[in-house]
This record gives C-alpha cells, structure tokens and sequence, in this order.
C-alpha cells in the first residue's frame, strides 16, 4: 500500500493559470491522481508564458508535474456529458472560472451533487461565489489592494510596492484551496458527506491582518506605511544596505538580541534603542547603517552568525539553489522531463512520518493521456473514438 496520504484520491482539475494548478500541484504530490481537463485548442493559458522550450513554458512544466492532461471541449453538449460520465468516479473537482460560468455550462455543484452525492465541489475565485463583487475580474495585485495588504507594503512616505510574489494567488487560492479539500476529506470520512468549497483569494489574505487588527482593536495608532512594528518602524527590524551593496535583514526584535547585535558592532550604547520608533530609534538606525557600511553581507553575515541575533543575508535567488541547509532540506526538486529537459521547482513543504516524497513525472503534453483517462473512466472504445472524430477531445 501506498505511503502517499492521498492514494487513491482522483481530482478532475478545471483550473488554469496559477492558484488552482499549484494546489492540486501539492495535492498531487500528496498521491493524489490529477486528471488535468483542458480546453483542446490551447489548454492551459500558462502551457505559452515566455520561456517556451519544445512544448510547454518553464512555468507550466513546473505548476503541473505529477498530474495527467485530458483535453475536452466542456463549450460542446457531449464534453459537459463527459465530465459529467466522469464525476461519478470522482472524488474532487477543483475549478477556477468565474463565478457563474459552471452553472452556465450546466456543472454546477448543485448539478453534480446529485450525480455524485458526495462529490467535493472547490471553486476558487478572487471575491467569493456572493457579494457585491463576486463577478468582478481582478489578478493577485487587486486582491491585495481590496484587502488593504498592499496598502501596508512599502517604505515610509513612498507608495505601496508590489510584492515580488503572487501572495494571493498563492496563499489566498492555492493554499487555502488545499486547506479547503483536505478538511472537506477528513469530514467525509466521518460523515460520508461531500460539500461546495468556496475559496475567495481575498479572503485568503485576511489572516495576514490579525496581529495588525488585534493591536488596532486594543487602541494602537494605525501606522503609515513602513512605520509599523514589524514592517520598518523599528531599527531592530529591517533591511540595511552593506558596503558591496547587498543586503542584510535584521530581525533582533528581542532585547537579548539586539544587545547581542550592537555589542557585536561595537555600539553597545545603542542597548536601549532598538525598540525606539521615536528619534531615538532613527540615530540608532542610522549608526547601524554606517558601521555595516564598512563590511560586504557576506563579511557581516558570516562574522555575525556566531552572535545568534537573528541576523540573515538577504540572498537572490541563485545563491538560495546553492545554500547548504536549503540543499540538506531539499528545498528544490529537478526532474527530466521527456520533451522540456531539467525543470526546476520548490519542494511541496509537508514532512510527515513515513510518507515517501513522490517521483516526480514531467508535466503533460496537452491530450497527452485523452485515451487512456477515458477507459479509466469506463468509456468504451467506440465512444472514445466517436468522442476524437467530434474534435470534443483532443490526444496529442
């Protein structure tokens, strides 16, 4: 028996772009079977985002590894009668589209559950499935900015800055995604019961306000931008510039650490400062920043990890493939992928007991597994064959 906690598990996966993809990216990488159901003339938008080797974009081939491509034509009666043939061997439909278009095409939870009673239905979109703005368009940079996320990024007295990760995308959409079908699984389990999940990525964001909103609520001044306590206000937590340059972050919110960083630099006068959001606060900041002025990141980095004050270099990209606990931890994952070469991407962070990591497979050419996915699903050959001669599903 497989160690994987979702073997056996079968996902039809409706999404495109990146919050659906990535969550049933780890829902694969947990065991389950995810059977990617893409429109035939183009499937997924991201197959074509630049760079494009033979067949398929680095992000495409990074997002959908581990997962099978049917592609159907859903615009077709006989693609919807597919799908909804195939949702009675289901266990979770995963989709993307606005809210309304599933309906429309006569997909909707409501229509399937009595199909498949208990059918997990998650239905990820950027304002929920109700609400004044549950039709408005909108990418991760509008879910920030709805939520007032965006409005607390940035230096102080410049404009908010766009952060150089999808935050909503990504932990809005494809974590909460996640977190939504497994919770719907373990009730299922007890209950029997399947249920409609409606992951809203602006929703997703909120958690990133409690503390901010709890301090708020007990009467702390709502800070601008770059001002508040843990994003700038403070000396002993920020960002400082070395003399190569580059970066370090200094995260020595503690007073044992803070005395144990000015020590280290020499100011040890600065002991009850770090704190200080006042004048106080600035001069400190200022000191630190002439004296790691003198030094690279990688100067003070190295001196400074002796101290244990909280105190990191700020790394790109590059150096972070070849730093030594990301490599022990095996934070990346290569894979050959038949057509596209060596495609590089993140782990999938779960770490549990006597759960083996999966071996990888490259991401599907587009219809790559139509046929075998329809026998699968206990469609004859003459309907498979009838299904290809009407262009409704495409084998590459």
């Amino acid at each position: 028996m497989s160690t994987l906690p979702l073997a056996g598990i079968r996902v039809l996966d409706l999404s495109r772009l990146l919050p659906g993809p990535l969550c049933s990216l780890m829902l694969a990488d947990l065991g389950a079977d995810i059977v990617k159901i893409e429109a035939p003339r183009g499937g997924d938008y991201t197959r074509w985002f630049p760079p494009v080797r033979e067949n398929m974009s680095g992000a495409f081939a990074a997002l959908n590894r581990n997962k099978r491509s049917l592609a159907l034509d859903l615009k077709t009666a006989a693609g919807v009668d597919t799908l909804l043939h195939m949702v009675v061997n289901a266990d979770v439909l995963l989709e993307g589209f606005r809210p309304g278009v599933m309906k429309r095409l006569g997909l909707d939870y409501e229509t399937l559950r009595t199909i498949k009673p208990d059918l997990i239905y998650c239905s990820i979109s950027g304002y929920g499935q109700d609400g004044p703005l549950f039709q408005r368009a909108g990418h991760d940079i509008n879910y920030l900015a709805r939520t007032g996320v965006l409005s607390l990024t940035g230096s102080v007295g410049g404009p908010p800055v766009v952060p150089g990760v999808q935050l909503a995308d990504v932990t809005g959409g494809s974590w909460m995604g996640v977190s939504h079908i497994l919770s719907a699984l373990f009730r299922r389990e007890r209950t029997g019961e399947g249920c409609f999940c409606d992951v809203a990525m602006c929703e997703g964001l909120l958690p990133f306000l409690t503390m901010e909103l709890g301090q708020r609520s007990f009467g702390a001044d709502s800070s601008d931008r770059g001002e508040g306590m843990l994003t700038g206000g403070m000396p002993c937590y920020g960002v400082y510039r070395c003399g190569d340059g580059k970066y370090l972050s200094i995260g020595s919110l503690e007073p044992k650490f803070w005395l144990g960083l000015v020590s280290a630099l020499g100011l040890e006068h600065l002991s009850g400062d770090g704190l200080s959001m006042d004048p106080d606060g600035e001069s400190a900041r200022a000191a630190v920043e002439k004296v790691l002025a003198t030094k690279s990141r990688d100067e003070w980095a190295a001196f400074l990890a002796a101290y244990d004050v909280c105190v990191e270099p700020v790394l790109e990209l590059d150096e972070v493939m070849r730093e030594p606990h990301a490599q022990a931890r095996g934070y990346f994952v290569t894979h050959e992928h038949p057509t596209e070469g060596q495609v590089v991407g993140p782990r999938t962070p779960f770490r549990m007991d006597s759960v083996l990591p999966p071996a990888h497979k490259g991401a599907p050419l587009l219809g790559e597994h139509s046929t075998q996915i329809l026998r699968e699903f206990d469609f004859s050959e003459e309907e498979i064959q009838a299904l290809h001669e009407a262009g409704v599903v495409l084998s590459s």
